[in-house]
């Protein structure tokens, strides 16, 4: 089967058409996917922008990408909508027979959801989250490992990120993550910027053999996919874990809903919000 690009098309960060297109997805087995996320895509040029890129990517690969779409804006979703993709917009599918049913016209205002919802203090919890994730991803700059709940730690493409957003989303747990890097993984230490907080880390670990068809997908032919260093990565970052006694767990066969149930279960975590 050809491996399909799909991309997450929205008016603003990307999470919802993210959330609402990986549980369509997670239903075909077998299926490799690319992901691609274009958020804050709110104006008309903005639209044309993004249809510019979803075809460069149909001119060269064998098949149309997927588009999942929570775009709110007519104009603009109609524009994404001729691109030479396969289009599913999340608005499309709800909002019209929603109208119909309740004989009222939707608001069509972006946002408008989550400004109605602020007096719920789990709908608060869920957002302060999902910006404290997002803003101590992988590669961010500064960290504020001081106010969270769980700092994920493993190497590259172990589902820091999405188990991360998944946690703020699900249950308001502020979560950053930490990406093990050639540097740390050679003086076989902590990173410094984590011994302060050894009660909040979790290593999060893979099969090498996993992970290396993974990071193929990423960047095909380079070093940072091939066999060897793969497997020193995953050795090395196992080894740490064991001499630091960071609990972990292998995601090689779980998806984010299980390593997140472990990870709570684990860790005792407040939730501040139910799933």
């Amino acid at each position: 089967m050809i491996p399909r690009t799909v991309c997450f098309v929205s008016d603003r960060t990307g999470i919802t058409s993210e959330t609402l297109g990986q549980a369509l997805l997670a239903q075909f087995e077998g299926v490799e996917t690319r992901t691609v996320t274009m958020p804050f895509v709110s104006t008309r040029e903005e639209a044309r922008g993004v249809v510019e890129r979803i075809n460069a990517i149909a001119r060269t690969e064998k098949a149309r990408p997927i588009i999942f779409s929570t775009l709110v804006d007519d104009d603009v979703r109609a524009l994404v909508k001729e691109a030479n993709g396969f289009f599913l917009d999340f608005f499309d599918a709800f909002l019209a027979p929603l109208e119909a049913e309740l004989e009222v016209r939707s608001a069509h205002i972006t946002g408008h959801a989550i400004a109605g919802a602020a007096a719920d203090p789990a709908h608060s919890a869920r957002i302060d989250a999902t910006n404290f994730a997002l803003a101590n991803d992988d590669g961010s700059g500064a960290r504020d490992y001081r106010g969270a709940d769980l700092i994920l730690i493993g190497v590259s493409r172990t589902s820091k990120t999405p188990t991360s957003l998944y946690l703020a989303l699900q249950y308001g747990v502020f979560t950053a993550n930490y990406p093990l890097t050639d540097e740390d993984l050679e003086t076989g230490k902590l990173p410094k910027a984590l011994q302060p907080y050894v009660a909040k880390l979790y290593g999060l670990t893979i099969g090498a053999e996993r992970l290396q068809l993974i990071r193929q997908e990423r960047r095909p032919g380079s070093r940072y996919a091939s066999p060897q260093q793969v497997r020193y990565e995953v050795r090395t970052a196992l080894s740490l874990f064991e001499r630091q006694g960071i609990p972990h767990l292998d995601v090689s066969e779980c998806n984010v809903e299980e390593i997140a149930s472990r990870i709570l279960d684990r860790m005792n975590l407040k939730r501040r919000a139910r799933g």
